[in-house]
């Protein structure tokens, strides 16, 4: 039985599962999407919701001045908290040939934090894809739901096609004895 025994192990050790889903995590805040097996989209949501939620909680004022002591002190606790987890810095492209290097944690507190603010929860999209070439497995696209990008697409191997109907000539009648 696997009772209080919550996750998926993946067939990876602790330290190779936690960075799998550190850079994961990192490429879903970086990009707003990313395609995965299913099981790996399910196990990254709780862990990005969790890491939105922490950041939400504590506001996108990093630097403000005016705060008190405690809620400063606080705030840079939070952002060390969540810095431990996730990667310093990620790339994403900008333009096909710009590419934008991202301090991961201040982009979570001051653009990605403050779109959830009136959300209580459910931060980020599932959308099951066609199955990976190689092996069959299940895709899916995790999205942040702030972030379009892409939307779902039936694949032309899943596509109903309309049948093909033959143009033929009509048959000629027989011709009538009479």
């Amino acid at each position: 039985m696997r009772h209080l025994n919550a996750g998926r192990k993946f067939d990876r050790n602790s330290s190779n599962r936690r960075a799998m889903f550190k850079n994961l995590v990192a490429n879903l805040l970086a990009h707003g999407q990313i395609t995965t097996t299913v099981a790996k989209a399910k196990e990254v949501r709780r862990i990005t919701e969790r890491v939105i939620t922490k950041a939400k909680r504590v506001g996108p004022e990093l630097n403000v001045a005016e705060v008190s002591a405690p809620v400063a002190r606080h705030r840079l606790a939070v952002k060390r908290d969540i810095g431990k987890f996730l990667p310093k810095f990620a790339e994403r492209t900008v333009n096909k040939d710009e590419v934008e290097t991202l301090n991961l944690v201040e982009h979570l507190f001051l653009e990605v934090a403050p779109k959830f603010m009136d959300r209580p929860g459910g931060y980020t999209r599932i959308i099951k894809a066609n199955n990976r070439r190689g092996d069959n497995a299940p895709l899916a696209i995790i999205q942040l739901i702030g972030f379009e990008k892409v939307k779902r697409v039936a694949p032309e191997s899943l596509a109903v096609k309309a049948p093909k109907v033959r143009a033929t000539a009509p048959a000629a009648a027989p011709a009538s004895e009479g």
